[in-house]
């Protein structure tokens, strides 16, 4: 039985939206800044942070579905959810701010980085895997918990984009500061505490709504059945689909974060405004978001949403790259380059953001799904499995970028104006190869989702229904569709 009822209050989606604000500080600095930071600042080799980090994954894919499974079995009078968010987020607040400020002598080795990584990951999943898993829990209806997630994107979007304004305003100004290490400690201090915040927050104003004794007690807890039940969750045919469509979908969005810093500062030329504009472009990307995934959910429904949106941004970002190899762009560094590239960038970020809310939204019809198969909840698992597919390829990402940074030879603190003509087409070509192809393969596997609106309907219909005593466990809604609860090939 979810929390709520009908139309969500919008104190409700403000205060549930707030919590992934700390998703939005990690995701941003290790998408954006992380690499630059210990490769072209503290003078790592781009290989080395790239196997740092796939190393910190390895250790994610054995703990953060147990984190997942283990919030499942929460059984407090708060509920199952809250006691991970009020105190996971103080050592993670500890571990993000040592992460931008290393508190190691030199430069930092691979075990350092792997240290510091490993346990940024596993507490934000303590706060993130609980956090989004009410969401199925509040409310049943599918175009509310459309209406959750888009809250959730919006404020882990300001989160990210508020850390990116103070970074290039105030943390790291100039070109010329961005290789230098004071202004990311600062960045770090700032986004620790930023964090914490959002996390806590977010639990304390939900707490009346959602601070509820579970039905249930857990049995007791081993290993061996909680991955028993992982393994079964993950068994789960329409999250097999929705894991192959979003881990492209999400190499190909930490590809394009990680290797932003670096098309921006050595094929665009971006000047110091151009880099304060970036975040209210992506600002604006994300507004029309917020505007327009909704109703293309009303009216397409999911899976077809985040196939577009991964086809559509494929194309707003690949033109102006095309264009440019083409010699039909404007001189790049000027300002019509800049804000025909903005135009560009906007659209393109839209689509792929729309695409990755769609694959986000679809995993909450996948928990009734498996209840209805195996008679059990299972939100913590299979958003764990959610967040691991997303860091699993962010990181692949990230790996992927620092394979084309390290192909390139570049070395750090390269200036803009260093850079060979021959040196930025290539990392042109090997962008825009990557892109298509993960793109592709996104929207491939997202459009055969095999849970559609109606699927979802007809299934929490007749769940409520055999709550309510009806005596025929067949009901009305699947004799008038007998397809109507079946998952399609």
């Amino acid at each position: 039985m979810a929390f709520t009822t009908g139309p969500l209050s919008q104190r409700l989606k403000l205060s549930h939206g707030f919590g992934a604000v700390a998703f939005g500080v990690k995701d941003g600095g290790f998408s954006f800044f992380l690499l630059p930071f210990y490769n072209l600042v503290l003078g790592v080799e781009a290989s080395v942070v790239g196997a740092a980090l796939a190393t910190a994954l390895v250790v994610d894919a054995f703990v953060d579905p147990l984190i997942g499974n283990l919030s499942d079995r929460t059984y407090t009078r708060w509920g199952r959810r809250l006691p991970w968010l009020y105190f996971a987020p103080i050592p993670l607040a500890v571990l993000w701010a040592l992460l931008w400020s290393p508190p190691f002598s030199g430069t930092p080795s691979y075990w350092e980085i792997v240290v510091l990584a490993v346990g940024v990951r596993l507490l934000l999943s303590a706060c993130e895997v609980p956090s989004i898993s009410l969401v199925p829990e509040i409310t049943d209806d599918y175009d509310e918990r459309t209406t959750l997630f888009r809250y959730r994107f919006l404020s882990a979007w300001l989160g990210g984009l508020l850390m990116m304004v103070l970074t290039f305003a105030v943390f790291l100004p100039t070109p010329e500061s961005q290789l230098r290490p004071e202004g990311y400690a600062q960045y770090g201090l700032f986004g620790a505490i930023l964090m914490a915040v959002a996390v806590i927050g977010s639990a304390a104003l939900q707490h009346r709504t959602v601070a509820h004794r579970p039905a249930d007690r857990p049995p007791p807890f081993s290993l061996r059945s909680a991955f028993g039940e992982i393994f079964e969750a993950f068994s789960e045919r329409a999250f097999v689909i929705y894991a192959a469509g979003g881990l492209a979908a999400y190499v190909l969005q930490g590809m394009t974060f990680s290797i932003t810093q670096y098309v921006n500062l050595y094929v665009w030329q971006f000047s110091e405004l151009a880099f304060k504009l970036f975040p209210a472009a992506l600002f604006v990307s994300v507004v029309l978001m917020f505007v327009i995934v909704g109703p293309l959910h009303r009216r397409l429904g999911k899976p077809r949403v985040a196939a577009f949106g991964a086809l559509a941004g494929l194309g707003f970002f690949a033109v102006p790259y095309l264009l440019l190899l083409a010699g039909f762009w404007p001189e790049t560094g000027g300002t019509a380059s800049t804000a025909l590239y903005y135009v560009f960038l906007v659209f393109g970020n839209t689509s792929s953001v729309v695409a990755s809310i769609s694959a986000t939204s679809m995993v909450a019809e996948i928990v009734e799904a498996f209840e209805e198969r195996t008679g059990r909840r299972a939100e913590g698992t299979f958003y764990s499995g959610n967040w691991l597919v997303q860091k699993c390829a962010t990181g692949g990402g990230i790996l992927l970028t620092s394979l084309i940074i390290q192909s390139l030879a570049l070395t750090p603190g390269t200036p803009q104006s260093a850079v060979a003509g021959d040196t930025v087409s290539r990392l042109v070509w090997l962008y825009l190869a990557a892109t298509t192809v993960l793109a592709l393969i996104a929207a491939y596997w997202l459009a055969r989702f095999p849970i559609s609106r109606e699927d979802h309907e007809a299934r929490v219909a007749l769940r409520e229904a055999r709550r309510a005593g009806e005596a025929d466990p067949i009901d009305d809604v699947a004799r008038a569709d007998p397809d109507a609860l079946a998952i399609k090939p």
